[in-house]
């Protein structure tokens, strides 16, 4: 007679229609059940306090409560001081002329720094501001930064704005100038963060260029244009032997 509860294809088929009972857990599995839940009781409630409930609840602890408390709380210090080193950014901060040099070409090792010249009467450049400033928050390890365009460079024509630069290190790593370079003005939040993550300087989590769909058909039209023309070539040559 077969053993209800041998680990079979077929057992396990029989077991989801009801026919055999479900499979008799193994006394090493129970064992082992127990004392991972003896192990869940027995974590102490400070590993799931924050540091603000940790500093008010110290009075209830004893002295061997207190020392792994100490313990536990410089673990999450480090872990905080780590976040924040990370997210140390967060914002689109305005800068001026002057301050070029130090927030942007001096900036912190590998740090990537994505500043944006603008004037606030172009319509575009606020647009430009507007998709920064969320980016800003969504990317806070990435230093995002602004400014007047008459302050860093005098005489910019207005056609080249908005003008973005992207930095690392010192270095001009890609430059986006004009309105058809910065995406049109119809330009998207996505369609923004896609071309800062094509450079390197965000890591974003969009599979996809946003414009894939224009760009295809872009392509398409190209390429028809010039088989048109290649065809209507070919046939001037004909009527010309």
């Amino acid at each position: 007679m077969q053993d209800p509860n041998e680990d079979t294809e077929w057992n396990d088929i029989l077991r989801d229609f009801g026919i055999l009972p479900p499979k008799e857990e193994s006394k090493d599995e129970i064992e082992e059940m127990v004392l991972r839940l003896q192990k869940e009781a027995m974590v102490k409630p400070f590993e799931k306090m924050t540091l603000a409930q940790l500093k008010e609840a110290e009075d209830e602890f004893d002295e061997e409560d207190m020392q792994a408390i100490e313990t536990y709380r410089k673990k999450r210090l480090q872990e905080w001081k780590a976040l924040k080193k990370k997210q140390k950014f967060g914002e689109l901060r305005e800068i001026s002329g002057n301050q070029y040099v130090n927030e942007v070409t001096n900036a912190e090792k590998d740090v990537w720094v994505i500043i944006h010249l603008y004037r606030s009467s172009i319509p575009m450049c606020l647009l430009v501001n507007q998709h920064l400033s969320l980016l800003a928050r969504k990317f806070p390890e990435t230093k995002f930064v602004k400014a007047i365009v008459n302050s860093c460079i005098q005489h910019y024509h207005d056609n080249c704005l908005p003008t973005i630069f992207v930095y690392k290190n010192g270095q001009i790593e890609a430059k986006f100038i004009g309105i058809i370079e910065c995406g049109g003005i119809n330009l998207k939040l996505e369609e923004l963060e896609w071309q800062l993550a094509e450079v390197g300087a965000i890591q974003t989590d969009l599979e996809e260029n946003p414009k894939k769909d224009i760009v295809d058909m872009m392509v398409s039209s190209i390429r028809n244009t010039s088989i048109h023309d290649d065809s209507d070539s070919s046939n001037s040559d004909n009527d010309t032997k």
